[in-house]
């Protein structure tokens, strides 16, 4: 990136941040109406999937620190679907497996993960555990269409511009988890974050939901 397109990069994220009574004030009414008309169909979603996790051993749920918009730091819940010794696990396998490291630093995410449960890879195929984040779009926290919440650590994937992902709120879907999910790549999914504050209006944020939805019924990610 040459030093004019940054100019012209940061210029950009900062009228888009900026613009628009959607983004001030319509985004949030979305979040909080649509949150409050789902709850009761998630709900007992929530509860059956809780109850099985904790049916296999260990907590049912799972709260891992996240970093919001400017940079506040929040626990973005789920459920769990790693084993509880997740990190050691980890942690030897990428010792053990070259191939895997590199795919972890590349990603920071693994396509056979030896940490996921059984249970855990029929949760995320159907995104099912990822539904306790509606609580954080009722606190705020994130919204319901966003970038995708990630770790202090992987905030320097957005270097030089991390401000792609500190203007906006994390959300539960959103560019990358519809289009490119399948790919990995950190590279391609900061590019997708920034296409979306680039375009984000009700229009964009009804049909991203709308795809999340059928992808949910018809799952084909891990």
């Amino acid at each position: 990136m040459t030093h004019f397109d940054l100019f012209e990069t940061r210029a950009e994220i900062t009228v888009a941040s900026r613009r628009g009574l959607y983004t001030r004030v319509g985004k949030r009414a979305l979040d909080l109406s649509l949150s409050l008309l789902l709850l009761p169909i998630l709900l007992p979603l929530i509860v059956l999937g809780w109850v099985a996790t904790r049916l296999q051993g260990g907590p049912g749920f799972y709260a891992h620190k996240r970093v919001g918009r400017h940079g506040r730091s929040f626990s973005c819940y789920k459920i769990r679907t790693m084993r509880v010794d997740g990190d050691t696990i980890l942690r030897n396998h990428l010792d053990r497996d070259p191939g895997a490291a590199r795919e972890w630093a590349k990603n920071r995410k693994l396509r056979d993960d030896p940490r996921v449960t059984s249970l855990g890879r029929f949760l995320r195929r159907t995104s099912l555990d990822e539904l306790p984040q509606i609580f954080n779009v009722l606190r705020g926290d994130m919204s319901l269409v966003g970038p995708r919440p990630i770790t202090r650590e992987e905030l320097v994937y957005y270097d030089p511009v991390p401000a792609t992902y500190l203007c906006q709120k994390p959300g539960v879907t959103g560019l990358w988890q519809v289009r490119g999910r399948q790919d990995g790549c950190f590279r391609n999914r900061v590019q997708l974050d920034l296409n979306y504050l680039r375009q984000v209006s009700l229009a964009t944020d009804l049909g991203l939901i709308g795809r999340t939805a059928l992808t949910v019924l018809f799952p084909s990610g891990c």
